[in-house]
């Protein structure tokens, strides 16, 4: 069984208006919104980093800037916490400049997710590659991705992460086929993207995180424009499954879909609840806030 290549770039498409999170998203980036006390965006990161991830390559549109200055140092302020003597909140803003090395490319216009992953080609180079969705925050005491990154690696393939979904959220994903090993991973031949759940070949849906093989980008350069006339990643990923086959894994550990505002509320109060100077008053809160309705 031939195996796969370490695995150390992230690509991070973010090019995205957020038009859901709009009058809030008008002038701050979606990935930059915050989960509790940290932007979504060093979520995926400290994820991408404990899973061995050391370059983070985001794909921008206009008036992303924000995302890339958050992981570079801010002296100015350094300086204040430093002589104020508020240490804890002067690590937790040095931290983000640690994570890993951050470069971005334009996605000049929107179209589709296998151009922007294609975008990131001359920055990525011949490796392998991790796709984040930055909509997709994964929380688990593993970072789930570490372990896609090892079904790559154990079996040379490109793999992805697999969510069960229920019949009526069908058709509001990419459904893969094929079938379980024996080893608890899906053996990926083929996917389609939204299907009507009457046509869908299974009930795993493709789901935020990505492992990829460099031959990702020439597939994608030969990919013609597809739903909503547009390049899309889905199209790419059948090609692969059918030359080379892909390992799907199950998902291990809660998402939280942030791309609306309800998942982005529920991701909120989730991640708060795991804070000991949190958790506990919001509980309480909640609790609170039911019995008075």
């Amino acid at each position: 069984m031939k195996t796969g290549d370490s695995v150390t770039v992230a690509v991070v498409p973010a090019a995205g208006f957020g038009t859901r999170f709009l009058p809030a998203t008008k002038s701050i980036p979606k990935e930059m919104l915050p989960i509790v006390n940290r932007p979504a965006i060093q979520v995926i990161a400290e994820e991408a980093h404990a899973s061995g991830i050391t370059k983070f390559v985001v794909v921008t549109g206009r008036n992303k800037e924000e995302i890339v200055d958050h992981f570079d140092r801010v002296p100015e302020l350094e300086a204040a916490l430093e002589k104020s003597g508020k240490t804890a909140m002067l690590e937790s803003v040095v931290e983000p400049v640690h994570l890993m090395d951050v470069s971005c490319i334009r996605q000049h216009r929107a179209n589709g997710l296998g151009h922007a992953v294609l975008r990131s080609r001359s920055l990525v180079g011949d490796k392998p590659l991790v796709v984040l969705l930055p909509d997709d925050l994964i929380q688990a005491e593993e970072p789930f991705l570490k372990t896609l990154i090892a079904a790559h690696q154990r079996t040379g393939k490109a793999a992805l992460a697999l969510m069960e979904v229920p019949d009526e959220a069908v058709s509001s994903y990419g459904i893969v086929d094929g079938h379980f090993s024996e080893d608890g991973t899906f053996n990926i031949v083929d996917m389609v993207e939204k299907p009507a759940v009457e046509d869908a070949p299974s009930r795993f849906a493709v789901v935020g995180r990505y492992v990829l093989p460099p031959k990702v980008f020439d597939i994608l350069e030969d990919t013609e424009p597809g739903a909503g006339g547009e390049i899309q990643l889905t199209d790419a990923l059948r090609v692969l499954a059918r030359e080379d086959g892909i390992v799907g894994v199950p998902l291990q550990g809660l998402r939280h879909d942030t791309g609306n505002v309800l998942g982005y509320i529920l991701a909120n109060i989730s991640y708060a609840m795991e804070q000991d100077e949190l958790g506990d008053e919001l509980r309480s809160r909640i609790s609170a806030l039911l019995a008075d309705t």
